[in-house]
């Protein structure tokens, strides 16, 4: 007799505090509970019912107090909920505490951006980078994840490194910490020969950034022919890919997609992925993709630019790209030299996309054939470590190169141009 399983789905009750003392990014609010819902979503869960506490300062003990936390208590009995999921970070203590109030597993916000991650890396760079993040969240916590760790079944919140007496064994897990902290440097000394070969080639790197599911991944499919999935879904793609785009005649990049920002996202992560998210501090150009019908739009750029500005080096220049701008009046996208309206699904914009780029990058670079005597054999050296070259020929009239060079070289090569592709 055959016998089949089904995954029975994670029915959780949300809940957000308030408190008079936290941070703007620490809050949590109608819209923030709204968004981890959709992360739960992503995750495989159900939504059962909302709980927004406000409070002068969260009850060091239970978080939002225990009267409030009585009243979850009920929420969860009401709706037959098998979790509680908190819009806030919280400490070992509270966890511990909440999950004997409440007597269900309970998880933080961070805990269940991990889960996603941990369903959608696909590529061994993506798993060693979640793992480390998984690894290095669940340290300080071991002592107040009774339940989260006890539960066995694959639900949410228990995917990764799952099969360690986790509460036992903080050897282990500072050794495992450490060993994919060493294969991801290696990863890193693999990204950085890989820079290095193309910063020879002098081909600039365009790198794409933005809120989760603003549309990232459909733009580069556009550009590119990436074949990258494209769903209508949170952190949807996970793994960094890079395809060369033609940009124009006298214009080659290498195009990165990064992975999606979101708000209060983990810093286990931003560490953990810090060999994919340093591509940021080598490109010459961020191409900051907005999602023009998004109703927090303004709040999901201010995150960006927060990110930005912590991971890329100072000075670089960031192009906005207004994604989806077929869904809303073109009034309500601002105008500016830096800002492009697109839509990624259409194809809407694009020749203005490229046409910013270029000129962002520097659009004096010259596509030009030249022909060297042989004794200046010394500049082809100079040229395949400084520029773009196609091809060198040798011929009974001088070395003929066709190249693409900045307007210094331009300027030095002036006298042997023999013609302006």
């Amino acid at each position: 007799m055959e016998t089949t399983f089904e995954t029975k789905q994670e029915r959780a009750v949300l809940v957000g505090l308030n408190a008079d003392c936290f941070r703007r990014d620490q809050i949590a609010t109608d819209e923030t509970l709204e968004e981890l819902e959709a992360l739960l979503e992503t995750a495989g869960g159900f939504c059962t019912g909302k709980v927004l506490q406000n409070r002068h300062a969260p009850d060091s003990h239970s978080f939002i107090g225990e009267g409030k936390a009585l009243e979850v208590k009920m929420l969860v009995e009401v709706t037959e909920s098998t979790m509680v999921v908190f819009d806030n970070e919280l400490s070992p203590g509270n966890i511990r505490a909440l999950e004997e109030i409440l007597g269900v597993t309970v998880l933080d916000r961070s805990a269940l951006i991990l889960d996603i991650f941990a369903q959608r890396a696909k590529t061994r760079e993506g798993r060693l980078q979640v793992e480390l993040a998984q690894y290095q969240y669940l340290l300080p916590r071991l002592s107040g994840m009774g339940k989260s760790l006890s539960r066995q079944g694959g639900g949410i919140g228990t995917r990764g490194p799952g099969e360690t007496k986790l509460e036992t064994d903080r050897r282990h897990i500072r050794e495992r910490i450490s060993r994919l902290q060493h294969e991801l440097d290696q990863v890193r000394q693999v990204r950085a020969v890989q820079r290095e070969r193309r910063m020879k080639n002098s081909v600039p790197v365009v790198a794409i950034v933005g809120y989760t599911n603003a549309g990232k991944s459909t733009l580069l499919n556009h550009l590119t022919d990436a074949g990258i999935p494209a769903n209508n879904r949170l952190f949807d793609t996970l793994d960094t890919t890079s395809r060369q785009l033609t940009v124009s005649d006298n214009l080659d990049v290498i195009l990165t997609d990064t992975v999606g920002f979101i708000a209060k996202l983990p810093h286990h992560l931003v560490d953990a992925f810090h060999a994919t998210l340093e591509e940021l501090e080598f490109a010459d150009l961020l191409l900051h993709v907005i999602d023009a019908s998004d109703e927090n739009r303004q709040e999901h750029i201010e995150v960006v630019d927060k990110l930005i500005a912590k991971l890329a080096k100072p000075g670089t220049p960031v192009l906005q790209c207004y994604n989806k701008a077929d869904l809303v009046d073109r009034t309500d996208i601002p105008i500016g030299e830096d800002v492009v309206a697109i839509s990624a699904a259409t194809g809407m914009g694009m020749d203005k996309l490229l046409a910013a780029i270029e000129k962002a990058l520097g659009h004096s670079r010259h596509h030009i054939v030249v022909t060297l005597p042989y004794s200046m054999g010394g500049m082809v050296d100079t040229l395949h470590s400084n520029a773009q070259v196609m091809r060198v020929d040798y011929t009974g009239e001088g070395i003929v190169v066709e190249t693409v060079v900045d307007p210094i070289l331009y300027g030095r090569l002036r006298d042997y141009i023999t013609k302006e592709c």
